[in-house]
């Protein structure tokens, strides 16, 4: 299993969190957890003074491709239940964490890691290399209804959302942005990256409220945070949803 981790790096009010290693950066539990560890520090930094905005990336050739399936899918009765409710938290995480939040995609991202960087405020992504990819078809899953959730919240329209779940291409930067679901694309890491410190910068420079931004978010993906509460997994019927998330998030709200 690819057991990648992750740094938090803190430049004043940015923080850059970074999936590290040159693997695919499959979510499994260990990454999983290691990102929300990470977010933890975020929200509970000590040194934290005013506004903030987060930056996700990653090392190497990939964001991220999606579920550990192989982990998963060797004790397929467990382990895709508890891959899918930690997945879960973490986007619920990202949906109530107290400032604006924007994915640096330097790499591949397809399925869960597709959802992974949609589950931020805003999405950069580099031109020269990498694509998103919905490829739940091509590998013969059912797609999650809630992924089809974030994807409608991003996507530029009905026809749009249809495609990547029923086409399953993969979508280059410029078409990403046509598409509505990319907000900018770059010649490369550094620039990709620059541009993400500059928006992060523009954000914290309007002072917002963290507690009051991220009620707004959860107003804005209340279809998504109601369709998290369900156990549906990539490989899953949807016949049978057993287990529930019942995790409070901040300023007294709860999924």
């Amino acid at each position: 299993m690819d057991r990648g981790m992750c740094t938090l790096e803190k430049r004043g009010n940015l923080f850059v969190l970074t999936i590290t290693g040159g693997g695919e950066h499959r979510l499994n539990p260990t990454l999983i957890d290691s990102i929300r560890s990470e977010i933890e520090r975020v929200k509970t930094e000590p040194e934290l003074s005013g506004p903030a905005a987060l930056i996700t990336t990653a090392d190497g050739k990939f964001f991220s491709n999606g579920y550990d399936l192989s982990w998963a899918l060797s004790e397929p009765e467990t382990r895709p239940k508890i891959m899918s409710k930690k997945f879960r938290l973490l986007v619920s995480d990202l949906i109530s964490l107290p400032m604006p939040t924007i994915a640096a995609v330097t790499g591949h991202a397809s399925a869960a890691g597709f959802i992974l960087a949609l589950s931020h405020d805003y999405l950069l992504m580099r031109k020269d290399r990498g694509f998103l990819y919905m490829n739940e078809l091509d590998i013969g899953y059912k797609i999650p209804n809630w992924f089809v959730q974030i994807l409608k919240s991003k996507a530029a329209s009905p026809k749009v959302w249809r495609d990547v779940v029923l086409k399953s291409p993969r979508i280059t930067a410029e078409m990403g942005v046509e598409w509505g679901i990319v907000d900018s694309a770059h010649d490369g890491v550094e620039e990709t990256m620059a541009a993400a410190v500059r928006l992060a910068a523009e954000l914290v420079e309007r002072k917002w409220n963290g507690v009051v931004y991220a009620d707004n978010r959860r107003t804005v993906y209340a279809d998504v945070l109601e369709a998290l509460d369900s156990d549906e997994m990539v490989g899953d019927s949807g016949e049978d949803p057993s287990v529930e998330i019942s995790a409070s998030t901040d300023a007294g709200s709860k999924l």
